[in-house]
């Protein structure tokens, strides 16, 4: 990613623009401002979706843009145009440059550079050809509808992108990732008795359609689907109360991620409007609760080379044995905090100004075997996939729908539970970890956050957590 590497994509000289004269429209507008770049992105997207037994939609998009910072303080002035040009520049400039007026900052040092390589820089989408990958969605349809009699409805969807980006520094300095992202999901509905369940199952990450084309991959995805499809059949409504629950390892860590990670990243943490904030080094959760943001991870969906500004990624410790130790920051909140830069600066598009965000944000594993730790509950519920859920990001307070879960009764697993809901404060379940597994597991690659206004992928994980004396909403009557 250094300077004399020669771009796959230079999104300056395919408009025309000269880039020396773009470097100094960019130091005019960021001078005397404390940060700032040219944030410059190309973005092509493809999806199918095959449903019903046939190819009902398929869309194909192509954007780019520009999007120029300046910094001054605790201010940001932000422009952005999906025309690239010298005169689009220009009035970026002066609009985002505004910012810094009766402001005398210091410029801020250049990112560090980075040779590290995470995932692959061709485009999923240059291959198999768009005719193989429809023939693929009907093989799955009707692998999914052999499996078994009761199968009534199949949707397979395939999504991939591929993102080129440069940021360019007003000395400057310039920082280049392509990013590869695929996706495929499976949903499945079976009927017994004239009852009609669901099922879901995805995966994807920072790799080429050649994975998820592959027959082991989609195969498991369909007969995960159909098996929570025919476990959901069977259900019962759930109980209500208080009770203590085990929360199952991998996709469950998206109650980790929405509840506690949000509030650790930085900005929440510099206005002090997170429970967390001024509680560096404190105890916050049980000891042998540890949690990690790692955006350094090879093909995950949260992985990132650099961040949008050019911080190469690293793995933040978050809480360590239960104290917190880190925040994840972005430039701009890690100056302003006297902390460093973490990359975990990141944005939507060209569109978004950057902010601190996770990545793949997890739980590290303990020592209790998983089966010894549901064998440990008396009474409540094991919860293993989950749907919908309302998060307060300040407070920390949850509500998250369990899409599969099962009763907990004299430490064996009984019933499936339909309706079961979990509501309880994030911060405060950290204190009631009572057993961490040692079979910690991360998504299969699935996970969009959204804050302010934005989506970004991540990844989520954890092993096999006992949290006593949560508040279960349940329709048992």
């Amino acid at each position: 990613m250094g300077d004399t590497a020669q771009p796959r994509i230079d999104l300056l000289a395919d408009n025309g623009v000269d880039r020396g004269r773009a470097r100094a429209v960019l130091a005019e507008a960021v001078g005397g401002g404390d940060d700032g770049e040219l944030f410059l992105e190309l973005r092509k997207s493809e999806s199918l979706l095959f449903d019903n037994g046939r190819l009902k939609s398929a869309s194909y998009g192509t954007a780019q843009g520009f999007g120029l910072r300046v910094v001054a303080g605790e201010a940001v002035g932000y422009a952005h145009a999906a025309e690239i040009s010298e005169a689009a520049l220009r009035r970026a400039a002066e609009a985002a440059g505004a910012v810094k007026r009766g402001h005398a900052g210091t410029a801020s040092e250049a990112p560090a550079r980075s040779n590290q390589k995470l995932y692959t820089d061709v485009s999923p989408l240059d291959a198999p050809a768009f005719a193989a990958k429809t023939a693929l969605l009907a093989e799955i349809d009707a692998y999914a509808r052999a499996r078994d009699e009761r199968v009534r409805q199949v949707s397979v969807s395939l999504a991939g992108e591929f993102r080129s980006v440069e940021i360019l520094r007003a000395d400057g300095a310039s920082y280049r990732d392509e990013r590869p992202l695929v996706r495929l999901n499976v949903a499945v509905v079976a009927e017994k008795d004239g009852r009609q369940e669901s099922g879901v199952s995805s995966g994807g990450g920072r790799f080429s359609f050649d994975t998820l084309i592959d027959p082991a991959f989609w195969r498991h995805h369909v007969d995960e689907a159909l098996r929570q499809a025919l476990v959901n059949l069977e259900s019962v409504p759930a109980p209500a109360g208080e009770m203590d629950v085990v929360l199952a390892s991998g996709w469950a860590g998206i109650i980790l991620h929405e509840a506690v990670g949000h509030g650790l990243e930085g900005d929440f943490n510099r206005k002090k409007t997170s429970a967390f904030s001024g509680l560096m080094g404190e105890r916050v959760a049980s000891p042998g609760v540890s949690v990690v943001d790692d955006g350094t991870m090879v093909d995950r969906r949260g992985s990132l080379s650099i961040d949008d500004e050019g911080t190469p990624a690293g793995r933040t410790m978050l809480i360590e044995d239960g104290i917190l130790v880190g925040y994840m920051q972005d430039r701009q909140n890690a100056r302003l905090m006297g902390m460093r830069a973490t990359g975990n600066g990141r944005r939507q598009s060209y569109a978004h100004v950057p902010m601190p965000r996770m990545t793949n944000t997890y739980m590290l594993g303990g020592d209790a075997d998983p089966e010894e730790i549901i064998a440990s509950v008396e009474n409540g519920i094991h919860a293993v996939n989950f749907g919908g859920g309302q998060v307060d990001i300040v407070s920390g307070k949850f509500v998250f729908s369990c899409t599969e879960a099962y009763r907990i009764e004299n430490g064996r697993l009984g019933r499936p539970l339909k309706g079961a809901t979990l509501i309880g404060n994030g911060p405060d379940a950290l204190t009631r970890v009572r057993m961490v597994g040692n079979d910690m597991k991360l998504d299969p690659g699935i996970g969009t956050c959204g804050k302010a206004g934005q989506g970004v992928p991540v990844g989520v994980g954890q092993p096999t957590l006992r949290i006593d004396r949560l508040t279960v909403g349940g329709t048992a009557g």
